[in-house]
């Protein structure tokens, strides 16, 4: 017979002393508020190698919040290791092993299997999503030390450590300066340019957001320029699509045109706070933004507060109302609109949010005029210059920066040196694993907004990856679906249960169209943001350009 509880015991778990006192110690001078948690949930993991029931509690305790807030924060970003009780805790150091598309038709499987059976003891092997090295196939990453196109003679080098990020040399701030960097930003600050001459410019440029959407700048800094209460920015740099590493290029080599191009914003639009919010998986970015940022500081040039976040692991944290919910501290969940985080954003206040590559472009454009920009396109239909992730079967894979509207062709053989050899064009996703896979026959359309469309696919963060005749097209999709199903939040039935569907589905080799497109319209049509709608995008190219296979 079960014996009855203590009732002069309180219930629940309870509060270990030692734990908050190691807790503490730990968060250091870390400011302690609601939206702060993550930040500490990441401070307890990067010393541990992992979060304990008992730590957990103990932030409960710091924070004011309950347990489980804490623990569904938590459990719910991939980054955090929780440990049951009793459970073994796993090793302090990761070596984690890109599964992308174009890690995996590089071999990443066979070298994930190497590693566990030579260092499985030693360290804790993870397979995890795209970590945007796609153009350095296969990629690793030891504790916060990336490895390129790694195989088993460079781990067993690297696992020797250090395990710390190594940072690149980039563009600093006097390099920068002497380039005639931060002249717009000073002209704003001295009254030489009006903001609305400066919206007026970047309206004439049609300058679009490069996230993903292609929504113009100017009319969304209007949006949130006009309302009378106090504003935020938050800038998006959690670029998790399969296949993109453009945010990564940029910081790693000119970060003071990211922040030149920040601040022009924030001054124009009136914003009182700016918050940076970077993928996890990029520590060298991390810390080059913060060197440069307190530069900026200590010459007072900043003229308005900024935070820098990490992101944990959590792909659906790159649309921008889950990225918002990250910033408080909370689950990554995509919020239901109206109304539009240009209305009520960040702690509810009219939020203007932009990805990097779109503040990149504002201090060209500036200095440049909205023609030049203008002027930079593949036809007089397009408009500027694009930031192209370029990986798979081309002999020069990185970011391209190139014509909007170049055909695919041209990207290949004018940018990445043509197709590797022994290798000829079969397919490619224009826009990730989101964006739809296409036969080379249609790689001669442009590559802008608005044309893949037509097709049911999407240009969206420029993420392109190009397969070849050597590449199984099916298993590549099963790639995709398989990343959708790892990264989906789960609020949504339809998303939730229709991409794991399908992924069976897959595995059962069922290839009965209309089942498909069932789930595939429910998804569509029910779910609350991009990730369920576009899912189903590559499951549908397969049965309209590659069903023959």
């Amino acid at each position: 017979m079960k014996s009855k509880r203590d009732s002069s015991v309180p219930k629940g778990r309870q509060l270990k002393q030692e734990a908050l006192s190691y807790v503490l110690k730990t968060l250091g001078n870390l400011d302690i508020r609601r939206d702060t948690l993550i930040e500490a949930l990441h401070l307890v993991q990067d010393k541990e190698g992992y979060l304990s029931k008992d730590n957990i509690v103990a932030l409960a305790e710091i924070f004011k919040l309950s347990m489980v807030e804490v623990y569904e924060v938590a459990s719910f970003y991939h980054h955090f290791d929780l440990v049951e009780e009793g459970e073994k805790p796993p090793n302090k150091i990761k070596i984690r092993i890109c599964n992308g598309l174009t890690c995996e038709i590089k071999n990443s499987k066979n070298l994930k299997d190497l590693i566990y059976k030579n260092f499985a003891k030693e360290f804790h092997i993870q397979s995890v999503p795209c970590i945007g090295k796609c153009d350095k196939a296969p990629a690793a990453q030891i504790g916060k030390r990336i490895v390129e196109n790694a195989d088993l003679n460079k781990i067993k080098i690297s696992v020797l450590g250090p395990y710390s990020p190594k940072i690149p040399k980039y563009e600093t701030f006097e390099n920068y300066i002497k380039k005639g960097g931060y002249k717009v930003f000073k002209k704003i600050l001295c009254n030489k340019i009006s903001p609305d001459e400066i919206i007026n410019i970047l309206s004439e440029s049609k300058l679009s957001g490069l996230g993903g959407a292609g929504f113009l700048s100017s009319k969304k800094w209007e949006i949130v320029k006009s309302y009378n209460e106090p504003k935020l920015m938050t800038v998006n740099g959690d670029e998790g699509e399969p296949g993109t590493f453009k945010d990564r290029f940029w910081i790693e080599n000119y970060p003071h045109r990211l922040i030149e191009g920040t601040l022009i914003a924030a001054n124009v639009v009136g914003c009182k706070k700016v918050y940076f919010y970077i993928r996890d998986e990029y520590p060298a970015c991390i810390e080059i933004l913060k060197r440069e940022i307190k530069k900026l500081q200590e010459i007072n040039l900043l003229k308005v507060p900024v935070e820098i976040r990490r992101g944990a692991g959590a792909y659906i944290c790159g649309e921008e109302s889950a990225m918002i919910e990250s910033i408080e501290g909370k689950r990554g969940l995509p919020r239901h609109r109206p109304p539009f985080i240009s209305e009520k954003g960040l702690f509810n206040k009219p939020t203007l949010n932009h990805n990097i590559e779109t503040l990149i472009w504002i201090p060209e454009i500036l200095n440049k005029g909205s023609k030049w920009f203008l002027n930079q396109g593949w036809t007089n239909k397009n408009y500027g210059l694009r930031s192209f992730s370029v990986s798979g079967r081309v002999n020069e894979p990185g970011v391209k920066i190139a014509p909007a509207g170049i055909p695919l062709l041209d990207l290949i053989n004018d940018y990445c040196g043509g197709m590797q050899k022994g290798h000829k064009l079969k397919a490619f996703l224009p826009g990730g694993a989101s964006g739809g896979i296409f036969p080379a026959h249609m790689a001669d359309k442009s590559m802008d907004f608005g044309v893949w469309e037509e097709n049911g696919g999407f240009i969206g963060s420029h993420a392109v990856v190009v397969l070849s005749e050597k590449d199984n097209i099916l298993n590549a999709i099963k790639n995709t679906i398989n990343f959708f199903k790892h990264e989906s939040c789960g609020q949504c039935t339809p998303c939730r249960v229709g991409i794991n569907k399908i992924s069976k589905l897959l595995d059962q080799k069922y290839f009965k169209k209309n089942l498909y497109d069932d789930l595939i319209y429910v998804m569509r049509d029910s779910s609350i943001c991009g990730l369920g709608q576009s899912a189903g995008n590559c499951i549908n190219h397969y049965f309209e350009f590659f069903d023959d296979n």
